[in-house]
C-alpha cells in the first residue's frame, strides 16, 4: 500500500469527512509572512476536515441560551478539534516512519495576539487542496456543507499526489454572512490571494464582540456567518 493510501485510510478510519493534499508552492510568500521560514519550508499540506452537526449549528440563532452555547462550544469546538488533532498526530507519526518531515497544525490555535492568526492557515490548505473556496466571511466554503466544517493540517515534505486545484469562488452576489455579522466585521469583498485578510475581515472587531459576551468561555460564541451560509443551510434542510 502506498503512503497516500495509508494517509487516506487514517482519515476514513477516524471518520473525517474531508481529505486532500495541497501544493503550497503558490502561497509560499504568504505562508512565510505568517509562520516564518520553518513553516514555509514544507512544500505539501494534508488537509483534513470534520463536518459539524447540523442539529447543533442550526440552534445558533438561540445562542443566548446557555444550553445552546455550551453544547455548541463543547461539540463544535472542543470535541471536533480534539478529533482533528488526533488524526493529524497519527498521520504525522506515519510520515516520519516513512522518513519524511511532518508537522501537525492544530485545528484551533492563535499564536499571534496582535494579528490574531495561527502559525498556518488551515483554510488555505483546504482551499489549495481543492476542497472549497474562501467566502466573504473568510471561512472555507465547501459545496457539500458550506462552511460547517472544522479543519486541521499536516505540513510535510512527502512527495504526495496533489488532489485538486483551488475552487473558484461561488458566493456570487450573496452577502448573507456579511449582513448577519453582529459587529459588522466583514467588508463584503470577495477573496483575493493578493490582498491582506484585513481587506475582507476586521478580526479585532470580531474579538471585541466576543469579549463583550462575558468572561465565561463556554457561552462566548457567535458563529452566525457559519450558520447563515446558504450552502450549509441547504444541506441542513435536505438532512431534515
Amino acid at each position: 500500500m502506498d503512503l497516500f493510501q495509508e494517509l487516506h485510510d487514517i482519515s476514513e478510519e477516524r471518520h473525517a469527512d474531508f481529505f486532500g493534499v495541497a501544493d503550497l508552492t503558490p502561497a509560499r510568500e504568504a505562508i512565510l509572512a505568517q509562520g516564518g521560514p520553518v513553516i514555509a519550508s514544507f512544500p505539501r499540506a494534508i488537509s483534513v476536515g470534520v463536518a459539524l452537526l447540523s442539529s447543533i449549528v442550526d440552534q445558533l440563532p438561540q445562542r443566548s441560551l446557555r444550553a445552546v452555547s455550551m453544547t455548541y462550544r463543547h461539540h463544535a469546538y472542543d470535541v471536533v478539534n480534539a478529533r482533528l488533532d488526533n488524526i493529524t498526530s497519527q498521520m504525522s507519526s506515519l510520515l516520519e516512519t516513512h522518513g519524511h518531515r511532518a508537522l501537525p497544525v492544530p485545528a484551533s490555535q492563535i499564536v499571534d495576539d496582535e494579528h490574531l492568526h495561527a502559525i498556518f492557515s488551515n483554510k488555505m490548505a483546504a482551499h489549495l487542496a481543492g476542497l472549497g473556496w474562501i467566502g466573504k466571511s473568510c471561512l472555507l466554503v465547501t459545496p457539500e456543507v458550506g462552511p460547517r466544517v472544522r479543519w486541521a493540517t499536516v505540513l510535510t515534505d512527502a512527495p504526495l499526489e496533489v488532489t485538486g486545484a483551488p475552487m473558484a469562488e461561488a458566493c456570487g452576489d450573496c452577502t448573507e454572512c456579511v449582513d448577519i455579522c453582529p459587529p459588522h466585521a466583514f467588508t463584503g469583498r470577495a477573496f483575493d490571494p493578493d490582498e491582506p485578510r484585513e481587506a475582507r475581515f476586521a478580526a479585532h472587531e470580531c474579538k471585541r464582540y466576543m469579549d463583550s459576551l462575558g468572561d465565561d468561555r463556554s457561552i462566548r460564541i457567535c458563529g452566525m456567518c457559519l450558520y447563515v451560509c446558504p450552502y450549509g443551510r441547504k444541506q441542513s434542510t435536505l438532512l431534515g
